[in-house]
């Protein structure tokens, strides 16, 4: 793509130009004409090895070299093409099929006609980038032609004619100009050898209809995989298409209400009758979901399938309320699908209504609750949904059910239908078409979904793959991968290009008159030294305090230099913008960047220099900031201690040397900053935090920790968040429109009203929710003498009532929403962990150009394309968090394998069916259900307004919200999701 950026006169001929003409209006009513010239070239390369005239005339890069040609010299053969083929899809088999041309032993030498890639971009975002993955893999030899840019393959459109025609008409000019091309240039070498055939791929009837008729190769999926060699795998990887679908017998019978048409919607959401939000479907009820809009306070509650319309958790619907006599309290119960949908038939549809008789009881159960004056005040909106803005849709990991699997097709190859249930007990079921049923039992598999009709009471889907055996650990860990998205592929040659020639070899240059020390200061001297975790190599931060004459402090953070090395816009700086973070997993690290940078020459490892970019303040006695600096440095970390070192270290008075000095001044100084924040109104929060111990040979895992947190840890934490909310000041001082900052909304009160209402009823106690202050004093006041960790539990469940912070462009927001709330600040950006987090990247930028040691890159300026990364990193930091916390998951459930042992628990969460407990040892929760207790399912009373669930006959028992229960923990693997979890049993 390069290539494209040289001067277009590269050819002996003059280049062609063709204009367009568009006319539009002005605000003022003005007529406008614009005139858009584009420069037609014949030096644009067709990348085939076989083709010496493209060579010896293809444009070069920057550095004077021509890019390498992609396609094969030797392509692959068919039954129909033995002299090998050459294959151009249209947009509409990407769109499709996205998977099949990611399979490593299929789809060798695919030409990406620039038509179809900018198609794909306006039409799905995700399956551009996935496309883009693909052009980069050099094994697959997916090669972008710039159709639109030469002469003979650019079509003007015609009158009359749509874009999509005009488009298809340009994929089939390309494909015959291929065709004649290669000809030509396998005749200059032989005129007995045949050239390659070039394929045309779609799934579009129409095009396919006018290729053939143009005397064109052209296939359907469909036919053309079932000429390949592994077609029974690939076949299973086919969508049925819209036209297919389009093809059967209507049926009778709809089970869901159509969808209003996109006016309709937009009109009703504008004038207020409608309302626009994200699908959210509770953990504990599949017949639950929930969508939050700014016209309410309270989320609106979607009850039951018919409902929720064939959303799908994560989709941006319309709904439309409900009259107010079906206003709900949220869910009671424990309803899971796989227990009430349990011998569903994936083939048959006929009769079904949209909602079962077992989930219309288990729905009417709910319905007939008594409601007390109490619960009928916390009864919330219900909706329905009219409508599906965006599809939330994606790759879902999970497992063939095996009850529908057919006895008979286990061992045949036999297409049928089975469901796929998947890990995310918010998804249904998946129906999908497969040849290969009795070989995916037991397995971990990869989906997607293609459609959900009317007249489909779940979603229809196709194979991905297979990630082998469940409860593997590659499989599970990638199953958790793919289920985050996160990008965990190796990184491709083009990032790894973009790294130092010197590899491991680069060092700081000796001399400070090189280039490299241009605007750096000097900081080697400095006695800094690192605080991490036990095994840490991606060294972010470094630290140092020394006293001053004047009785002050100087106090030093310095943090890697990482956009020394990654910048702006080029391949390494693209894919660590598309990444967002680096992904930490029990066993692994998936990384941000590659490991040269992170583990070596950016990470600030003791006894070697290392660039960094410092932040140097002298600071008061009392934690006063007298005043801050910013600049690029070199410096030379002393040591590098994991907390407990550096927490022994200052805890021995023998250890007097100058650096352990430096460490007692910044433990002193973090105590009173600390201080300062919680008297500001800093939350100080709890999650459950465990540590899973591993052999250190097969990393498999061995025990569980809870993770101590050490005054060092707050050390450490004070200073960078100091130094993050100093750097946000002064970027947003530079840069008020497009600094990168990040924040905390507060919560609506609304949130905290049930947490408030059970402490008050079950301990007395008052939660205060008017700011940031009020929620932190009053929960240093919920405690219980006889309980030390009930404080820590409160703090736990309070920590679930906030809103997530997020990554935002100062421009979108005004200042008053800037403020953190967890932190009690007015301002803050990350600054501190640029190895692992690319926002954190970008501030270094704009930090860089706010001390004026360099310009900042016009991308910076952009408030469009800031929005755009903050929207990305966002996701990205969400789903590595979710990734993580999922990996602790699996670990813990793999230690506890085969052991039974009996542990304190504390009761979170009541319903009428069953408890849910939290057990601290293993930072686990789980809910305990009735059912389990004992056979048949124990009679029960639920008193919600006390939140006390008597349990009647064998099992007679009174079980509490937040009481201390005894619970024993064994293993099982769930039908539902094929993991493997912790079951608590209540003893």
């Amino acid at each position: 793509m390069t290539s494209l950026k040289r001067s277009y006169v590269t050819d002996s001929s003059a280049p062609n130009l063709s204009s367009k003409v568009y006319v539009r209006s002005t605000r003022s009513g003005k007529v406008q004409k614009i005139v858009r010239e584009l420069y037609l070239r014949q030096d644009i390369p067709c990348s085939s090895k076989l083709c010496s005239k493209c060579l010896s005339r293809a444009p070069t890069d920057y550095n004077n070299r021509v890019l390498p040609f992609v396609l094969s010299e030797r392509p692959e053969g068919t039954k129909s093409a033995p002299q090998g083929h050459y294959v151009i899809p249209d947009t509409n088999a990407f769109i499709s099929a996205m998977d099949l041309f990611e399979v490593e032993s299929a789809f060798h030498d695919v030409i990406v006609l620039q038509t179809v890639l900018e198609e794909v971009k306006n039409r799905s975002l995700p399956l551009y980038h996935r496309l883009i993955s693909l052009t980069k893999s050099e094994d697959k030899r997916f090669y972008v032609f710039f159709n639109e840019f030469r002469s003979e393959t650019y079509v003007n459109r015609e009158h009359g004619e749509s874009i999509n025609d005009r488009n298809d008409r340009a994929v089939r000019m390309a494909v015959k100009w291929y065709g004649e091309h290669l000809q030509e240039a396998v005749r200059m070498r032989s005129k007995s050898a045949k050239a390659p055939m070039i394929v045309m791929l779609s799934d579009d009837r129409d095009n396919l209809r006018k290729a053939k008729a143009e005397k064109l190769v052209a296939y359907s999926l469909r036919d053309y995989v079932s000429g390949l060699e592994n077609a029974t795998l690939l076949l299973d990887m086919i969508t049925e298409g819209q036209e297919a679908r389009q093809g059967k017998p209507e049926k009778s019978e709809m089970f869901y209400p159509e969808y209003y048409s996109l006016s309709k919607m937009l009109t009703g959401v504008k004038a207020g009758t409608m309302h626009q939000g994200i699908f959210n479907v509770s953990p504990y009820n599949y017949l639950e979901g929930s969508v939050h809009v700014s016209a309410f306070e309270r989320s609106l509650l979607i009850l039951g399938r018919e409902n929720s319309n064939r959303a799908v958790s994560g989709d941006v619907i319309v709904v439309e309320i409900l009259s107010k006599d079906q206003w709900k309290t949220p869910s009671t119960k424990i309803i899971e699908e796989e227990t009430v949908n349990k011998d569903d038939n994936p083939d048959e549809e006929d009769g079904e209504a949209v909602i079962t008789e077992r989930e219309r009881r288990a729905l009417q159960e709910e319905v007939k609750r008594v409601h007390s004056k109490n619960v009928e005040g916390r009864s919330q909106p219900t909706a329905r949904v009219v409508g599906v803005i965006k599809r939330n849709w994606r790759q879902y990991v999970g497992h063939i059910d095996r009850g529908s699997v057919k006895t008979s097709a286990k061992q045949s190859r036999a297409q049928q239908t089975v469901f796929l249930v998947p890990m995310d007990k918010r998804i249904p079921k998946i129906r999908v078409r497969t040849r290969q049923a009795g070989e995916l039992l037991g397995k971990r598999v990869l989906v997607t979904i293609d459609s959900w009709d009317r007249d489909s009471r779940y979603p229809v889907g196709h194979f991905v793959r297979s990630l082998g055996e469940l409860e593997s650990k590659e499989a599970e860990t990638e199953a958790l991968l793919l289920e985050y998205d996160v990008q965990y592929r190796p990184f491709p040659k083009t990032v790894l290009d973009c790294l130092p020639s010197e590899g491991h070899d680069w060092k700081v240059p000796a001399s400070v008159d090189d280039p490299g020390w241009k605007g750096r200061r000097d900081l080697r001297d400095l006695l800094v030294c690192s605080i991490d975790p036990p095994g840490c190599v991606d060294i972010d931060d470094a630290l140092h305090a020394r006293p001053l004459p004047n009785g002050n402090f100087e106090v030093g953070v310095h943090i890697a230099d990482v956009s020394h090395f990654v910048k702006p816009n080029n391949a390494m700086d693209k894919e660590a913008s598309m990444r967002g973070t680096t992904v930490y997993l029990v066993d692994k690290r998936i990384d941000m960047l590659p490991m040269l940078l992170g583990t070596d020459l950016c990470s600030l490892k003791p006894y070697v220099e290392r660039y960094a970019f410092s932040v140097l303040w002298e600071i008061t006695a009392d934690a006063d900031i007298v005043k801050s600096e910013f600049t690029k440095s070199v410096i030379r970390s002393r040591e590098a201690f994991a907390y407990e070192q550096a927490q022994i270290r200052i805890d021995d008075k023998s250890q007097q040397d100058d650096l352990t000095k430096g460490i007692r001044t910044l433990m002193m100084l973090s105590k009173k900053l600390n201080k300062k924040r919680m008297d500001a109104g800093a939350l100080n929060l709890a999650s459950p935090e465990v540590r899973v111990e591993a052999e250190s040979e097969t990393s498999d895992p061995a025990d569980v920790k809870v993770k101590k947190m050490l005054d060092t840890n707050s050390l450490v934490e004070e200073f960078m968040l100091l130094a993050n909310i100093s750097v946000a000041r002064k970027i947003y001082e530079a840069f008020p429109q497009t600094a990168l900052l990040r924040r905390h909304a507060a919560p609506p009160k609304t949130n905290f009203e049930e947490l408030a209402n059970q402490l008050q009823v079950k301990r007395g106690l008052e939660l205060r929710t008017d700011s940031s202050k009020a929620v932190a004093d009053s929960l240093d006041t919920c405690v219980d003498p006889s309980e030390p960790f009930f404080n820590t539990l409160i703090r736990i469940m309070a920590t679930r009532c906030m809103m997530s912070a997020e990554y935002f462009c100062s421009g979108t927001q005004a200042y008053s929403e800037f403020r953190h709330y967890g932190l009690a600040s007015e301002i803050y950006t990350h600054f501190t962990s640029p190895i692992r987090r690319y926002a954190d990247l970008e501030a270094h930028r704009q930090l860089a150009a706010a001390i004026e040691y360099e310009q900042l890159d016009p991308s910076l300026h952009s408030k469009a394309k800031l929005e755009g990364i903050c929207k990305n990193i966002n996701v990205r930091h969400r789903n590595a968090q979710m990734a993580g916390r999922a990996s602790v998951e699996y670990y813990v459930g793999q230690a506890l394998k085969g052991r039974v042992c009996d542990e304190e628990g504390f009761v979170m969460k009541i319903f009428s069916n069953g408890f849910v407990v939290f057990v601290p040892k293993f930072g686990i929760e789980s809910a305990i259900k009735l059912r389990d207790l004992a056979v048949p399912e124990p009679e029960s009373t639920l008193d919600y307004e006390n939140y006390i669930l008597t349990i009647s006959g064998s099992k007679n028992a009174k079980v509490e919200l937040f009481q201390k229960v005894k619970v024993r923990i064994s293993d099982v693997q769930e039908e539902s999701t094929g993991k493997r979890k912790i079951k608590l049993g209540l003893l």
